[in-house]
């Protein structure tokens, strides 16, 4: 078994003071704020990485506010809690025109008992998400009685901060920093209260990117995988959404971590939910989830698929 060695990790500033920084300095350069507005809960909500559309997933549509001819921010909070992880994630996002979106998002992995078992207790993993999406086709509200569903391409540029697991990562071969380019379809059907999105992601990171990017101990795959993503949402009212998320996530830890002695110890699982988002104004909305996020290091959390609950706060102009 190769030895892989963590190594010590510098204390950042918390995602809460970045989204507040982010926001204050997005807020400076926007030229005009949203007034209009869009209808609710068609615009999505901020994802766990920061670009618009689910918890779980990026959809084709474009945060904030914003409609035509109009600027708009949005910035959120969340929170989930697993029987042995907790993920904590903040950021910002622009939307110009309901054509172009760009995204700033912060997580914060807390590993809990993975920590604790590599010797490392307090453990936390950071990471940074720099995203832009691009409307391309279509609009969701206005072909919403057409088959015509709106279309959008992104880019999330990710870089894991340096932390106690920096000497692990680099002996199984994996990087701290990678790109995921996707492609989104978006289909409101208005009249039925239904939306469908789904999403195509080029990706090579390993649980989002918070263990990493890729890995070639073991002769590991190391290339991109295009993994699918779906969600669906029924609206029970103009200000009420239930739904659910599937996405799809690459395993390309597992060869590495057999060749290191851990069998399957590395495996990872696909990503699900059960949400149900509220919107009490247009410029507030919340949400709360069941999340099974599958096997995340069961090397050190004997196996145990990690579920539990999710709950995020949006503000959007």
């Amino acid at each position: 078994m190769k030895q892989l060695c963590p190594t010590h990790h510098r204390k950042t500033p918390s995602p809460t003071l970045l989204a507040l920084a982010a926001t204050t300095a997005l807020l400076a350069a926007a030229p005009a704020q949203a007034d209009t507005g869009k209808l609710l809960l068609t615009g999505g909500v901020s994802s766990v990485e920061g670009s618009a559309g689910g918890g779980l997933s990026p959809w084709a549509v474009i945060g904030s506010q914003a409609a035509e001819g109009e600027t708009g921010v949005s910035a959120y909070l969340s929170r989930a809690v697993t029987q042995d992880y907790g993920l904590s994630a903040a950021g910002v996002a622009v939307g110009i025109n309901d054509r172009v979106e760009l995204s700033f998002g912060h997580q914060d992995f807390n590993t809990r008992a993975t920590g604790t078992a590599l010797g490392l207790p307090g453990l936390h993993l950071r990471q940074n998400i720099l995203g832009a999406k691009v409307r391309v086709a279509g609009d969701a509200v206005l072909d919403s009685d057409s088959l015509m569903p709106q279309l959008a391409v992104g880019i999330q540029a990710k870089r894991l901060q340096s932390s106690g697991l920096d000497g692990t990562l680099a002996a199984l071969g994996a990087k701290r920093d990678g790109v995921d380019v996707y492609l989104s379809a978006t289909k409101l059907f208005l009249a039925q209260g239904i939306l469908v999105n789904g999403t195509l992601r080029a990706t090579k990171a390993n649980q989002n990117g918070l263990l990493g990017f890729g890995a070639t101990l073991g002769g590991a795959d190391n290339g991109y995988q295009l993994m699918p993503e779906l969600s669906v949402a029924w609206l029970l009212s103009k200000n009420v959404a239930v739904g659910f998320e599937y996405r799809a996530m690459p395993n390309k830890l597992q060869r590495a971590g057999a060749a290191a002695g851990l069998g399957n110890g590395l495996r990872a699982d696909d990503w699900m939910d059960l949400f149900v988002a509220w919107a009490p104004s247009k410029n507030l909305s919340l949400t709360a989830a069941y999340v099974n996020l599958g096997r995340i290091v069961p090397a050190t959390t004997s196996g145990k698929k990690q579920t539990g609950v999710y709950l995020s706060a949006q503000v959007a102009f």
